[in-house]
């Protein structure tokens, strides 16, 4: 693309930008986020505004669209996929963010200008001033959360959980997710001082907007930002005060920290060199400590054998796409069989570095099947020495709405609604045998 605009349109550029390498470059948006120079340069609040409308506008893709398309007499050709995404970004200010009208409009139409689309400025200027005045009633007659989820997951979602389900699962995608905090001690005392609720399960939860890096407490080290149904692997494994415990595929280290945290001598292994430099600073901010190893998982070896084993399988992310929108339009069912094989390898893997009798907590952030139970259900069928540990409601904060029939941790972002919802996790607690299968 061109360079940037003007200052007063720089935040919508820099949106610009950071849209179109999510899309045309299949890059997840916080690492566009972080690779965008630009961003660096603009005040604080106009950081926010780039960010929250990159965000919104991929979380009602669908819908954006779906209005784009009825509002064309016919679709833009490929290569103007700038004019598209210009009248995507346009629209979501309108429909979405309550941008004024002419502030939306007449922005959006300078920045299709400045990016050499000055042959479209009539047309982005009669579309978007269309959606000023139709926009609400159109948006309020089309199925937001069939039109904002990918073909794919819908059926997935239907065939594993059935239509309400699967309708509750995509309809708490469309709002943003809240902040979660995972307290180092004193869940009451930060409440407080973060205005935040104590949910059921213990993570602490305030709405979300604003710096991170500004509240109370983060830069004392009292705190990480973890989702709630992020935080809950861990706590199947019990008491694990002095115990050895591996986490594999580690970074950025939420898991890693609850582990050291409760007292356990944590190995945390991970292939990513810059992964682990992020895990090491996150630690370092809280004054905890691991062991940490920039190995391949499904080869590397413990010196010593383990008490516990998490897995916490690289995935295709599908239950975070109420935090991370892009997931929905990156992921593909070709990614879910990629990485099922890896993550069966990796499940393999654990039972290698853990002592007879100890625990593996195999754990994914996915809604797909493919990524969870089935892994489960072939091991237990394939080596008769593991055992199943099922899932009791005190392991969840009482919550038994969480186990699923067959025991194990299944989350979905529609659990806790009321309060702001929950990402989609799956879980489960095996058992090394004492004796193992050849």
């Amino acid at each position: 693309m061109a360079a940037l605009p003007s200052p007063e349109n720089s935040a919508r550029a820099v949106a610009l930008e950071l849209l179109a390498t999510v899309l045309r470059q299949k890059c997840p948006l916080d690492d566009a986020l972080a690779g965008q120079q630009a961003m660096a340069g603009l005040e604080t609040r106009d950081r926010g505004f780039s960010r929250n409308l990159v965000a919104t506008t991929l979380r009602r893709l669908g819908q954006i669209d779906a209005l784009i398309g009825h509002a064309l007499e016919r679709p833009l050709p490929a290569k103007a996929w700038g004019v598209m995404d210009i009248l995507r970004l346009g629209a979501c200010q309108l429909l979405f963010l309550d941008t004024p009208p002419h502030a939306a409009v007449d922005t959006m139409v300078d920045l299709a200008q400045a990016y050499g689309m000055g042959p479209h400025k009539k047309l982005v200027n009669a579309v978007l001033r269309r959606f000023a005045r139709e926009g609400k009633a159109l948006i309020e007659a089309q199925d937001a959360a069939r039109l904002n989820t990918p073909d794919w997951l819908w059926q997935s979602w239907a065939q594993a959980y059935g239509e309400d389900t699967c309708r509750a699962i995509a309809e708490a995608h469309l709002a943003e997710a809240p902040l979660d905090i995972t307290v180092k001690t004193e869940a009451a005392k930060w409440a407080e001082k973060l205005g935040a609720e104590i949910l059921p399960t213990g993570t602490l939860r305030r709405p979300s907007g604003g710096l991170i890096h500004e509240l109370p407490g983060f830069a004392d080290g009292a705190w990480w930002v973890q989702d709630a149904a992020a935080a809950l692997p861990v706590q199947l494994l019990g008491d694990v005060k002095g115990r050895r415990v591996i986490d594999l595929c580690a970074a950025p280290g939420g898991k890693t920290a609850q582990l050291a945290v409760q007292g356990a001598i944590v190995t945390a292994v991970d292939r990513s060199e810059k992964r682990l430099k992020r895990l090491r600073e996150n630690l370092g901010r809280l004054g905890l400590e691991a062991e940490l190893v920039t190995a391949d998982a499904t080869t590397w070896h413990p010196a010593e054998m383990a008490d516990a084993v998490l897995v916490d399988a690289p995935c295709s992310s599908t239950g975070t796409i109420r935090r991370h929108p892009d997931v929905a339009h990156l992921k593909t069912p070709e990614d879910v069989a990629k990485l099922a094989v890896l993550q069966k390898t990796l499940l393999a893997a654990a039972f290698s570095m853990v002592r007879p009798g100890g625990l593996v907590v195999y754990c994914s952030c996915s809604l797909q099947p493919e990524e969870g139970p089935g892994h489960i259900k072939a091991l237990l069928q394939s080596d008769p020495s593991i055992t199943h540990a099922p899932l009791r409601p005190d392991d969840v904060g009482g919550m038994a709405d969480l186990i699923s029939d067959a025991g194990d941790l299944r989350t979905l972002p529609g659990h806790l609604a009321p309060l702001g919802g929950m990402d989609g996790f799956f879980a489960a607690r095996l058992k090394s045998g004492l004796k193992r299968a050849p």
